[in-house]
């Protein structure tokens, strides 16, 4: 599953290292792939990502294979393959590379069998690290922010959706919208939601992720906020969302 919006600050990364937390909690072997440059979801989860031999550069521009690249995190079955600030430059390089667009999903292919869940981190933009994200993706999920200009961008990701699915990756299905930052005391957030779920209908998750510090605050201490505080509403959100993305997917 990719995880995309190419604006950025919509709680992207958080949501990909906490329903990758969730989902491992529930006794499912999860692996995140960190796409973004800025290498959040790696140090989100406690992997220190200057000076790694071995980051999702090695894996698109050198062939590396995917399992040498794959590290351990505290939270039980899971796991990440972390990023480098060496994969801004892939953005470039990959422009004459042969076959491009193909490498994650070739890299992803070898080691698919196993994890239940491999979640894809892809950066905000739409070059050619998201376009691999996407066309190695069966289904994407997009994080919308409950507020002002939510939808805004929208439109222009759904036509990249379509793009990549006419071109590259037939099976790719826009499937799950997940309302984050949601602030319960204001009217605004509330009618986000509601204009979300009119567009989306049954793909927006009914659980929805509460703007809060802790979230916030976990990333800094390299956790999930699952591990870091695990009773926090934010916590708790996030079980809920993984339980519903499991349960949509059985």
């Amino acid at each position: 599953m990719a995880l995309a919006n190419q604006k950025g600050g919509v709680g992207k990364t958080t949501t990909t290292v906490n329903l990758g937390a969730a989902l491992a909690d529930m006794g499912l072997r999860t692996l995140i792939i960190d796409l973004d440059p800025q290498g959040n979801a790696s140090t989100g989860l406690g992997i220190e990502n200057r000076g790694l031999e071995h980051s999702m550069y090695h894996v698109l521009m050198h062939e590396e294979p995917l399992e040498n690249v794959v590290e351990p995190t505290d939270v039980r079955n899971l796991f990440v393959a972390p990023a480098s600030l060496d994969l801004a430059g892939a953005e470039i390089e990959l422009v004459p590379a042969f076959s491009r667009e193909q490498r994650l999903k070739r890299a992803i292919d070898a080691v698919l069998d196993d994890y239940d869940y491999v979640l894809i981190d892809c950066p905000p933009s739409l070059g050619l690290l998201t376009v691999n994200g996407l066309a190695a993706a069966s289904e994407v999920m997009v994080p919308i922010q409950c507020e002002y200009y939510a939808l805004e961008g929208l439109g222009q990701l759904l036509r990249n959706v379509d793009l990549v699915k006419r071109n590259l990756n037939p099976t790719l299905d826009l499937s799950t919208i997940l309302c984050v930052m949601y602030d319960a005391r204001t009217k605004l957030s509330g009618q986000v939601v509601s204009e979300v779920r009119e567009h989306f209908g049954d793909k927006v998750l009914k659980s929805v992720i509460p703007r809060s510090v802790r979230l916030s605050e976990a990333p800094s201490f390299g956790q999930p906020i699952t591990t870091f505080d695990p009773t926090s509403r934010g916590a708790i959100a996030y079980r809920d969302a993984a339980r519903e993305v499991h349960h949509g997917s059985i």
